[in-house]
């Protein structure tokens, strides 16, 4: 069942199009009302029962007064409903201003990936990070405000239910399913080594690849939760240097936590942890005025990590593994950990490498967790010890 979803008190209009189109397609949609006042369209799923999923009940959604107590109430309330119903979910569609996206997405980040869901938004030429997060939420910006239907709206609803309504009756074909998935943390500094260790593993698992953006560390660490992915060849682990230094390719604090939580086999390395990530130079901390950088291209600045903030990271990263209890390796490459960290290239400082290795060393309590090689991390040689060690982690 297709999934409508919306404040039917602002936006039933919208709704009752969205469903008749799904409808006349073949499809079968119910409308799941977000409001806080009475529809001004039939709804198949009233504001009550989604509140009543809140965890203080309906009242802690719709007997304030205060709009944004309920919009981020009925949040929380929606989350707790996906969860609840999501095997009544074959696709989802919303609509929404700022207050109906906030409430709408907040459910769909709990759907699981590849299940059809687009967010028709006000908002959708923004910053939709904070909508969006690390799931598969697609964004279609509304273009004229949601506030009744005219000859520009009806042509961007019907366009996103038709694409949803194709990706429901046209699921994709299954592929790779006969094999165990594996999560690899890829960035572009360190492309050969990734590219190599997928090439040794292909014919055994089904490698997903992540880019080390924050988001993609996060999303690779949520799938390990949910039991997708049966281990994890963490070899950029840079998104670890943005969060303790203060770049915008942060993961989180919880960065290898799931490996803890999960028990799962976890190969790891230090890939770009030689650098920082910022985007154009102005936004780069006056206080990091004198250090070293690399433009990558306008949009995005890299700066050289220093011995004292590879000593934090690399305590940083032994605190966490010391918590792991499965199988968990991390070689550490001798000559360089990226692709401008080589003898000539603009990052080369063996000096803050050998302090990031002696911090890993000082505070791991498993010294045969720590395996360090005479190679660059793009060596072919270094891919191939990282896909042995694989192996043996995953026959342990």
């Amino acid at each position: 069942m297709i999934q409508v979803v919306g404040t039917a008190d602002t936006k039933g209009e919208e709704l009752a199009y969205l469903r008749d189109l799904i409808v006349a397609g073949g499809g079968q949609a119910r409308i799941v009302d977000l409001g806080t006042r009475a529809p001004s369209v039939p709804v198949d799923v009233p504001a009550e029962a989604v509140a009543a999923c809140h965890p203080d009940g309906a009242g802690a959604v719709l007997d304030g007064d205060d709009r944004g107590t309920a919009v981020a109430a009925m949040g929380t309330a929606f989350a707790e409903w996906c969860r609840r119903h999501g095997d009544e979910v074959s696709g989802m569609i919303a609509v929404g201003g700022g207050g109906g996206t906030s409430i709408a997405c907040a459910g769909m980040r709990d759907l699981p990936y590849g299940l059809p869901k687009i967010m028709v938004s006000t908002l959708a030429s923004g910053d939709t990070a904070p909508y969006v997060g690390i799931s598969d939420i697609v964004m279609v910006p509304s273009v004229t405000d949601i506030a009744g239907l005219n000859r520009l709206s009806r042509v961007i609803l019907s366009n996103a239910a038709q694409a949803l309504l194709g990706a429901v009756q046209h699921p994709p074909p299954r592929a790779g399913d006969d094999k165990l998935a594996v999560g690899l943390t890829m960035f572009g500094v360190t492309t050969p080594c990734l590219t190599a260790i997928s090439g040794h593993l292909a014919d055994r698992y089904d490698c997903l690849v992540f880019h080390a953006t924050g988001t993609g560390g996060r999303a690779m660490e949520r799938l390990l939760d949910q039991g997708v992915l049966s281990g994890l060849i963490d070899i950029t682990t840079t998104e670890i240097a943005d969060l303790l230094v203060g770049g915008v390719l942060a993961a989180g604090p919880d960065r290898l936590d799931a490996v803890a939580r999960s028990g799962a086999p976890w190969l790891g390395s230090v890939g770009a942890l030689d650098m920082v990530n910022f985007w154009a130079p102005d936004t780069v901390p006056p206080a990091f005025a004198d250090r070293a950088f690399h433009h990558h291209n306008p949009n995005v600045t890299l700066m050289r990590t220093t011995v004292g903030e590879n000593t934090r990271i690399g305590r940083w990263i032994g605190e966490k593994l010391n918590a792991c209890a499965g199988p968990v390796r991390l070689l550490f490459p001798q000559k360089g950990l990226s692709a401008l960290d080589i003898e000539g290239g603009a990052f080369w400082d063996p000096e803050a490498d050998a302090a990031l290795f002696e911090a890993l060393r000082a505070t791991l309590t498993d010294p045969t967790r720590l395996v360090s090689l005479p190679h660059h991390i793009n060596d072919a040689a270094f891919a191939e010890a990282a896909a042995a060690t694989f192996l043996e982690l995953m026959d342990h």
